[in-house]
C-alpha cells in the first residue's frame, strides 16, 4: 500500500505541475488518483467478496481512471520531450510558444480519447485468430486437430455476462476438437460471478474443455473455482496430465500450477515433469501453462506445444513495448525454444481498464498441422 501510494502520489505531483496551474484544477486533477488508490485499499487488499451494484460501478470507474492516468502520463511525457526539443530548434520556435501555452490544455482531452478508442476495441472483441502450428512427424491422426484457446477472460467489474456468452457462441462456430481455459478467467469470488462464468458450461461437454489456474484466479479463490469449474465439467489440471486417443494416435495434454499458488502453500510451484507421462511417448504434448516463463520447464519435460496467456501483449499503449522487456522472447504470439513451440494469447478479454490499443482481444484457433503445412492463416 505504501509503494502504490507513493507511486500515485509521484504520479500526481509531476503532472500536477506540468499541466495545471489553479487550485480548482489540481483539485479536479486528484480525484483520478483517488479514485485508482481505493482499488487496491478497498478492494485487494481489504474485502474482495464486496457485492453490489455500486462497487461494482466504483471498480469499473477506477479501472478507467487507471487508464486514463496511464495516457495522460504518457502524453504530458511526450509533450515535455517536443518542448525541449522545440526550445532548442530557432525555426520551430512558433511551435514550441503554442505547445507551450495550449498543449496542457489538449493533452487530458487527446488521454480521454485514447481511452474512448481503446474502449470500444476492448468490448467489441474477442476476434478470432487463426494460428497453424507445424509439427514434424504429426502422426496423421492429428493432422488439422483444432484447439480453441480462452485466456485471461477476467470475468469481473466490466466482462460481463453479455461478453462471456459472446465467447461461448464463438468458440461453438469454431467446431473445436479442444477447448482450453489457460487462466485468470475471473477476478472475484464464485457467488458474486457465478452466473457471469455460467456459460461457460456449454463448451465442457464431451470430454474435451481443460482448465489451468491464472494468478488472478488463485486471487480469487483457488479451491472454490476449481470445485465450480469441475463441477460445470471442465478437467482442472494441477500438475496433471490425461491422454486421451483420436485414431491410432495418442494427445496427451499437461497442466501446471502458477506461481500465485505459493500464497496458500510456500512450496507450490508449477512441475511440468509431474504433467507428463515420464518415458511413455505419446503422438503429441500439450502443455496448459498460465503464465508463459515456464517454457524452459517445458521444454526440458518434453512437451511438443505451450499455450499460455498472462501478459496480455501489453493490452495498451506504452505496456505493449513494456511487456517485451518482461516476457522476451515469449512475450505475445508464436515463438520457438528448442522443439517447443509456444503460444502466448493476448487475452481474450481485459483486465484493469477495458481497453485495448495496439492489441486485440483473442479467441485463438490453433490448429496442428504437418510441419510442411502454412503456420498463420
Amino acid at each position: 500500500m505504501l509503494v502504490v501510494s507513493a507511486i500515485l502520489l509521484a504520479g500526481y505531483a509531476y503532472i500536477a505541475a506540468r499541466l495545471t496551474s489553479t487550485a480548482p484544477l489540481r483539485v479536479a486533477l486528484a480525484a483520478p488518483f483517488v479514485m485508482v488508490w481505493v482499488l487496491p485499499v478497498v478492494y485487494w487488499f481489504g474485502d474482495r467478496d464486496r457485492r453490489g451494484r455500486v462497487h461494482e460501478w466504483v471498480q469499473a470507474l477506477s479501472f478507467l481512471c487507471m487508464g486514463w492516468l496511464s495516457f495522460l502520463l504518457v502524453l504530458t511525457v511526450g509533450r515535455d520531450v517536443l518542448l525541449l526539443a522545440t526550445a532548442a530548434l530557432p525555426p520551430l520556435a512558433a511551435g514550441h510558444t503554442r505547445l507551450d501555452e495550449a498543449g496542457a490544455a489538449w493533452v487530458p482531452v487527446a488521454a480521454l480519447a485514447a481511452v474512448c478508442v481503446g474502449a470500444l476495441a476492448a468490448l467489441r472483441g474477442p476476434y478470432v485468430r487463426r494460428v497453424d502450428i507445424p509439427v514434424e512427424g504429426l502422426a496423421p491422426d492429428l493432422d488439422g486437430l483444432r484447439i480453441v484457446q480462452i485466456s485471461d477472460l477476467h470475468v469481473g467489474p466490466t466482462m460481463r455476462l453479455a461478453y462471456v456468452q459472446r465467447v461461448v457462441d464463438m468458440t461453438k462456430e469454431l467446431a473445436p476438437d479442444l477447448i482450453a481455459l489457460t487462466g485468470d478467467i475471473v477476478d472475484g469470488p464464485v457467488p458474486r460471478l457465478a452466473p457471469h462464468v455460467a456459460p461457460l458450461e456449454a463448451l465442457a461437454s464431451g470430454d474435451r474443455a481443460f482448465f489451468v489456474l491464472g494468478n488472478h484466479d488463485y486471487y480469487s479463490g483457488a479451491a472454490p473455482w476449481t470445485a465450480h469449474f469441475e463441477a460445470m465439467g471442465f478437467r482442472v489440471l494441477r500438475n496433471a496430465h490425461v491422454t486421451i486417443a483420436r485414431g491410432a494416435a495418442r494427445l496427451l495434454i499437461g497442466g501446471v500450477i502458477d506461481f500465485a499458488a505459493r500464497m496458500s502453500d510456500p512450496n507450490a510451484r508449477p512441475r511440468p515433469d509431474l504433467a507428463t507421462d515420464g518415458n511413455a511417448r505419446p503422438a503429441f504434448r500439450l502443455l496448459l501453462a498460465h503464465n508463459p516463463k515456464i517454457a524452459p520447464l517445458a521444454e526440458q519435460a518434453g512437451f511438443d506445444l505451450q499455450l499460455s496467456g498472462h501478459t496480455h501483449a501489453g493490452q495498451f499503449f506504452p505496456w505493449t513495448f513494456v511487456i517485451h522487456l518482461v516476457h522476451g522472447p515469449h512475450a505475445a504470439g508464436l515463438s520457438r525454444r528448442g522443439r517447443l513451440w509456444v503460444y502466448v494469447s493476448a487475452g481474450t478479454g481485459t483486465w484493469g481498464p477495458p481497453v485495448r490499443l495496439g492489441t486485440r482481444p483473442e479467441l485463438t484457433l490453433l490448429r496442428l498441422v504437418a510441419a510442411n503445412g502454412p503456420r498463420h492463416r
